[in-house]
């Protein structure tokens, strides 16, 4: 059994299908049904049960998924920390971050990290809430971006930056001129709410008092959607203001204050915290680090309601 046949298993897990694994993986779909027979062979034991087009781990092949993880760290961490004698940092690094992250707060961080560490190659896995912490806890990725607080002795925290969730609005919505509201109003509007996430389950108990009169027009999987779908009219939505920044400069939409308390999240780093940590590894420590001293981890002030 050799890395190749590691790799190929993984990339297998990772995205439930072999004919994806296989385009992944630049193989043919027989190429890589074959690795895995010879892994079957020399384990003695199934790694996968196919149903038709289905495929589910067998609990042999979830237990060896966990040490075939490993055993792929180990090896990048080894190769990380010989090219770390000719102190450049190399290699790779993964970070499970959601879409509106993404989008709106890594750029400026990795456009630093890539001027400092040009020898890096990063690769941003989209993920959602608990799906971040778990993919930092089982090792497929080196970082996770999420929402804090968390609690876990596992677990390793960078305090990245604080902003606000705010209801928003069309330019010509009735509460368009609002600088506040409470949870009574907000239910009296068609509702364009994210389909899953930390928010969301923030945002469902801010408007539980009122459960019986919510009305939930869509649930939408990006914050890119339920941005384009307030400004055409469509209803209302929830969002960190982070994320709506240049539309609400632009005037596009409109940030209303959530009553009786502002609804506040604060998003961090994570990392295990017995991972050997490369060069590079540290390097994005560290700037995230300054990135959030630069931030104040405050509200960003264009933003504040006033």
């Amino acid at each position: 059994m050799d890395f190749d046949q590691l790799h190929t298993f993984l990339e297998i897990v990772r995205l439930n299908s072999f004919s994806k694994a296989a385009k992944t993986c630049y193989r043919t779909q027989p190429a890589i049904s074959a690795q895995i027979r010879q892994m079957e062979q020399e384990l003695g034991t199934r790694l996968f049960d196919r149903f038709g087009s289905k495929i589910t781990l067998t609990t042999a092949g979830g237990i060896f998924a966990k040490y075939a993880r490993r055993l792929l760290d180990l090896r990048r961490e080894g190769f990380d920390k010989v090219r770390e004698l000719e102190h450049i940092a190399r290699g790779e690094m993964s970070i499970a971050a959601n879409e509106a992250t993404c989008i709106h707060v890594l750029p400026s961080v990795f456009a630093r990290y890539k001027q400092q560490f040009p020898e890096v190659r990063l690769q941003v896995v989209r993920a959602y809430g608990a799906a971040i912490f778990d993919s930092v806890v089982d090792n497929s990725v080196d970082f996770g971006i999420t929402q804090l607080p968390l609690h876990d002795k596992r677990i390793a925290v960078v305090q990245i930056y604080s902003d606000e969730v705010m209801l928003l609005t069309g330019a010509k919505h009735r509460f368009a001129k609002r600088r506040t509201i409470t949870a009574e109003e907000v239910v009296q509007e068609d509702l364009l709410l994210p389909k899953a996430g930390r928010t969301r389950r923030r945002i469902d108990e801010y408007l539980d008092p009122y459960e019986d009169d919510v009305r939930v027009s869509m649930e939408l999987e990006s914050s890119e959607m339920q941005k384009r779908f307030t400004e055409a009219g469509l209803g209302v939505t929830f969002m960190a203001v982070t994320s709506a920044r240049e539309e609400v400069r632009s005037g596009r939409l409109r940030a209303i204050r959530l009553l009786p308390l502002p609804l506040i999240r604060t998003i961090g780093l994570i990392y295990r915290k017995d991972k050997a940590l490369s060069l590079a590894a540290l390097g994005l420590i560290r700037l995230v680090g300054e990135f959030a001293a630069q931030t104040g981890l405050g509200l960003p002030s264009v933003m504040k309601a006033s």
